[in-house]
């Protein structure tokens, strides 16, 4: 699977509406159950998906929510438990078999190569499209995409084995135009250097148009950070700041915090104390064991420390 860097250096013209959306695709743990599928979610940015791990049986589930997985562009994995990405090969399996020749980029860590590379061996099996894989390292945030519309960092999580959650940011947006103040015969070229902020000089020097008199700030810029099987880890706060919608796992409620501690776990406060301290604005909780048959009792342990608390329910899209 050879390297390659998907960045682009160019900014498309984008809408202030730009779709920027979260698909639950599986909430479950490593043991599935007849509720809950293992973890998958997709990330639509404008027109790219995303998928955010590859548990067990998510081609069939992207179908089930009428998703096309040919449209899928960048796959982002945690760690090497199964329940996080058994699902890959048979995905892209059929991404192949569906006649897919564009280029695919996956990021996960070291050893995803060689796991996809022994499969693809012993079943004879060659792809007809270009699979980009880069490693993500384990012990310190690093920027791993820098995409026209965001940028994606690795967030160091704890757990068993090495695992990465992943913060994506959608970059600023320009200043919108006020075009009812402006002159119907203003050269195109004034416009773009208002929009970039920059105010229209004369020939000695005067303004002659002011950015910020014929401009609005454009829409904030918008965040989702995705944090994968981890114990509760406080030094994850500085980098989840302010973030608009925070998924954490929470595996456990208070009754098996012990339980949750030694095998590098969250419980559902634990979740939520996460996000008090990073002031996040939402949190997403899923990852349930399958102990348990009720989810209620994780929202309220969770809202009972941070009210903005919300479960990962299949089949649900959340605007971000």
């Amino acid at each position: 699977m050879p390297n390659s860097n998907p960045n682009q250096d160019t900014e498309p013209n984008r809408p202030a509406n730009l779709p920027f959306s979260l698909t639950i695709l599986g909430a479950g743990s490593a043991t599935p159950t007849l509720k809950l599928h293992q973890t998958a979610q997709l990330l639509t940015i404008g027109s790219d998906y995303v998928l955010i791990d590859c548990g067990e049986g998510t081609q069939l589930r992207l179908i089930e929510q009428r998703i096309r997985p040919g449209r899928l562009r960048y796959i982002f994995i945690s760690h090497l438990h199964g329940d996080h990405y058994f699902g890959l090969p048979p995905l892209l399996s059929s991404l192949n078999l569906g006649g897919r020749t564009e280029d695919l980029f996956l990021f996960g860590p070291r050893g995803l190569d060689e796991v996809l590379t022994t499969i693809f061996r012993v079943s004879d099996s060659r792809l007809g499209f270009r699979l980009h894989f880069q490693v993500v390292e384990p012990d310190s945030p690093s920027l791993l995409l820098d995409h026209p519309l965001m940028t994606v960092e690795s967030i160091p999580l704890q757990h068993r084995i090495d695992c990465s959650g992943y913060l994506f940011r959608e970059k600023p947006h320009k200043p919108h135009l006020l075009r009812e103040k402006l002159p119907d015969d203003i050269p195109v070229h004034y416009l773009k250097q208002l929009k970039n902020g920059q105010d229209i000089l004369g020939a000695n020097g005067e303004i002659l148009f002011a950015s910020a008199e014929y401009t609005e700030p454009g829409p904030p810029a918008r965040s989702y950070a995705y944090c994968s099987d981890t114990r509760y880890v406080e030094e994850l706060v500085p980098q989840l700041l302010g973030v608009n919608l925070l998924y954490h796992e929470a595996t456990f409620m208070e009754d098996n915090a012990q339980r949750a501690t030694e095998v590098y776990h969250s419980t559902a406060k634990q979740a939520a104390t996460i996000a008090v301290k990073a002031r996040v604005e939402r949190l997403l909780i899923g990852h349930f064991s399958s102990r348990y048959k009720q989810f209620d009792l994780f929202l309220d342990e969770a809202r009972s420390v941070f009210p903005e608390t919300y479960l990962a329910i299949e089949g649900q899209t959340i605007p971000i």
